[in-house]
């Protein structure tokens, strides 16, 4: 996709159709952000370049991680315990289960980020938690098999969401609230003119006075100029069966972070259909949405189901599938939410460095409330392009990764 951005002008004979807000992607960010918009009341014209619930981008494989004790910073906590409210909320509207409550472990040596920053948010938020050892965590999950210096901080409220229906949940909202999501056409150019935004798709040339911008991985090429570098990298996940499946069920096994010699990992409990899903969160080889390798290798597979196997012991017996999908990458891995530093009307959300999913509810609310009243209660600033001027990088916390 080639994606241009300027001052380009447009005579006022051109047809044109006129929209409170214009969004621009429709992965999880985009959607919450249309379906939060259209509650209010706003006109939004929501556009994307695939079809819907598309695998090319972030959005998908069947499952995402949600916890509260947020390793990454304390300053997150605030933004995922609303999340877990909107979560919530969007389940009694749309009649479906997005969210299945499972617990939670960091696990990895004391020091380690994993369980330190866990603590850190546990501690400063009141979250509820256990600090067990290697023995009390096998005791307590049998699956595990841990170095005895080892420790694991468990959350009882983290879980699992489902990405594919999250998704689908927030176009339903959007669309019953009045916007327009337009698949399969892809935004060409924008460009402000005086107070409004203007967008030229392959469908044509539209008006608005603000424009959100949530691109996910096409964030390098939409954003081109932003004074921070984004990285894309390639992930993969394998989805395994193990070899005694009631072993690493859900009301057994919650889900997992580990901090472990060989890397950064997480992994899931065995959810029905998917068997368990693994991944390595720290080894992305750069790429971009047209050059990422959807081939996953022999080798590769192998390395995940060594590590699995080595501290879930039979968790990984066969294969069930594989696939790939994206980070967008900050220097300091934490998450863009602001204004465009040249254009006011125009919100980005970008570069959520491969934690992002579960803020997407709140997200959206936030994006929504900047676009329409021109602030957020939500505390963000931390999240503020301000912190790469002059490349420097200023945010608290624990740091991600």
């Amino acid at each position: 996709m080639r994606f241009s951005v300027g001052d380009r002008g447009y005579r006022e004979e051109v047809d044109m159709g006129h929209w409170d807000v214009i969004v621009v992607g429709l992965g999880a960010m985009g959607s919450a952000t249309t379906a939060m918009l259209a509650r209010q009341g706003a006109r939004v014209l929501g556009l994307e370049a695939f079809e819907p619930l598309h695998t090319r981008g972030s959005s998908h494989g069947r499952s995402r991680i949600i916890r509260e004790a947020y390793f990454e910073s304390p300053e997150y906590v605030p933004l995922v315990r609303r999340a877990y409210e909107l979560w919530r909320e969007l389940e009694e509207i749309s009649g479906r289960r997005l969210l299945r409550i499972t617990g939670g472990l960091n696990i990895g040596r004391p020091e380690s980020a994993f369980v330190s920053g866990a603590l850190e948010s546990a501690r400063r938020h009141g979250i509820p938690h256990e600090v067990l050892d290697a023995a009390s965590a096998a005791r307590r999950f049998p699956a595990l098999r841990l170095p005895e210096d080892f420790v694991a901080v468990y959350e009882s409220n983290a879980g699992v969401l489902d990405p594919e229906a999250c998704i689908e949940a927030f176009q339903s909202v959007a669309r019953g609230r009045g916007a327009v999501l337009r698949f399969n056409e892809p935004a060409r150019h924008w460009a402000v003119e005086g107070s409004s935004v203007v967008v030229e798709s392959d469908g044509g040339i539209e008006r608005a006075d603000r424009l959100v911008l949530t691109p996910g991985p096409w964030a390098p090429e939409v954003l081109s100029g932003l004074p921070v570098p984004l990285e894309v990298q390639r992930v993969v996940n394998v989805h395994f069966a193990p070899s005694q499946p009631a072993h690493f069920e859900a009301d057994r096994l919650p889900v997992y972070l580990l901090d472990v010699p060989e890397g950064d990992y997480y992994g899931f409990p065995a959810l029905p259909g998917q068997g368990i899903k693994f991944g390595r969160h720290d080894a992305g080889e750069a790429c971009t949405p047209e050059t990422i390798r959807r081939e996953v290798s022999g080798e590769e597979v192998a390395s995940l189901q060594a590590v699995l196997n080595r501290y879930l012991p039979g968790a990984a017996d066969r294969v069930l599938w594989t696939l790939t999908c994206m980070y967008t990458m900050t220097p300091d891995a934490h998450f863009v939410i602001d204004r465009h530093p040249e254009w006011p009307q125009v919100l980005i959300g970008c570069g959520f460095s491969g934690h992002g999913f579960k803020f997407a509810s709140v997200v959206g609310e936030i994006l929504a409330d900047l676009a329409l009243q021109g602030r957020t209660r939500h505390p963000i600033d931390f999240l503020s392009l301000r912190r790469f001027a002059n490349g420097g990088v200023s945010v608290g916390g624990t740091g991600g990764q």
